[in-house]
C-alpha cells in the first residue's frame, strides 16, 4: 500500500527500517505531475529493486526570477493514483520550509557542467538540482537512481556529483518516452495549447534531421545545427535559446560530431520553454561494429 511521507524524520526512519531487512531501494526524484515518462522510471525502479520510493517536491531553489514556480503543475492526488497502480511503497512529499529550513545556506556548485546548454539562460539552475537531488540521495539512501535522458544535462550534472563525492548510488538513465507525434513527455507540455502542441514537434522534426544527416556522413556540427534551425524557424511560434551539439560526459561543443556525441536543444513555443535531445549515431559506424560482434 502506498504510504504518503511529508516529514524528513519519517522518511529516515522508515528507510532505516527497509536498510535493517536489507531490502533495496530503487528511487525515482520528481516534482510530480506525472506522465508516462515519470512512470517508465517507476516501473524500472520496482522491476529492479525490493522497495520503490518516489519524491514528489517542487524544488524553489532550481527556479530563477521571473520562472513558473509559482504556476508549476499540482496535480498531488492524480499523482498519488498512479504510483499506488504502480505498487510505488514511498511517497515523499515534503513542504519546502522542511527541505529548506531558516538558515539554510548551503549549494553544491558543479564547475564546468552548470554554466553550459540550460545553464546559460538559467543561471543557478544546476545547482538547486544539485542541492535538492544531493539531500534527497541522503534521505532516502537508494540503491538506484532513475532520471530520464529528455533531462540530459541534469543527468550529466547528477553523474558527476555521484562520482565526485562517492555517493553510493548507481544512476539510470532511460530514454526519453515520446507521444505517437515524437513531442517528448514533460510537465510543461501542460502549459501548451493544441496549436502550440503541434507547432513544438519542430523541435523533434529537427532532431531527427540531424540523426538523418549523420546516418548519411554529415560531421560538421555547423551544418547540421543550421539545418535545424530553418526547421524551428519556419514554426511562427518558435524561439530558439540554444541548439548544441556536445560531448556527452564534458557538455563542450563540438566542430566535428563523432559518434555519440548529443544533439541538445531548448525552445520556446509561446510562453513555454521546451528541450529535447538525441544521441547521435552514425549508422555505417554501427553497421561495422555489428559485423564484428
Amino acid at each position: 500500500m502506498l504510504q504518503v511521507i511529508t516529514s524528513i524524520e519519517d522518511i529516515k526512519q522508515r528507510i532505516k527500517t527497509f536498510k535493517e531487512n536489507q531490502l533495496s531501494i530503487g528511487f525515482v526524484p520528481t516534482m510530480g505531475a506525472l506522465h508516462e515518462g515519470h512512470l517508465s522510471l517507476v516501473r524500472q525502479a520496482r522491476k529492479e529493486n525490493d522497495k520503490a520510493v518516489v519524491s514528489i517536491f517542487v524544488n524553489p531553489l532550481q527556479f530563477g526570477i521571473n520562472e513558473d514556480f509559482t504556476r508549476y503543475p499540482k496535480m498531488f492526488d492524480n499523482d498519488c493514483e498512479l504510483l499506488s497502480k504502480e505498487d510505488v511503497d514511498i511517497v515523499f512529499n515534503p513542504k519546502a520550509a522542511e527541505m529548506y529550513p531558516n538558515g539554510f545556506c548551503t549549494s553544491v556548485i558543479m564547475e564546468h557542467l552548470e554554466d553550459k546548454l540550460c545553464g546559460k539562460s538559467r543561471p543557478g539552475h544546476f545547482r538547486g538540482v544539485a542541492a535538492v537531488v544531493l539531500k534527497l540521495f541522503n534521505l532516502v539512501k537508494p540503491d538506484a537512481a532513475y532520471f530520464g535522458q529528455k533531462d540530459f544535462q541534469q543527468t550529466v550534472v547528477i553523474k558527476s556529483m555521484v562520482a565526485d563525492l562517492n555517493l553510493d548510488v548507481n544512476i539510470k538513465v532511460l530514454p526519453t518516452i515520446r507521444d505517437k507525434e515524437g513531442l517528448a513527455l514533460s510537465s510543461r507540455n501542460a502549459y501548451l495549447s493544441e496549436t502550440e502542441k503541434n507547432d513544438a514537434l519542430c523541435l523533434y522534426k529537427a532532431l531527427i534531421k540531424a540523426q538523418t544527416m549523420a546516418n548519411a556522413g554529415a560531421k560538421n556540427a555547423r551544418e547540421i545545427t543550421a539545418e535545424m534551425e530553418e526547421i524551428i524557424n519556419n514554426c511562427k511560434s518558435a524561439k530558439i535559446d540554444y541548439i548544441s551539439i556536445v560531448n556527452p560526459e564534458t557538455l563542450e561543443a563540438v566542430s566535428e560530431v563523432q559518434h555519440g556525441d548529443v544533439d541538445a536543444l531548448a525552445v520556446r513555443i509561446g510562453k513555454t520553454r521546451l528541450i529535447d535531445n538525441i544521441i547521435l549515431f552514425f549508422l555505417l559506424a554501427v553497421m561495422w561494429l555489428s559485423s564484428y560482434s
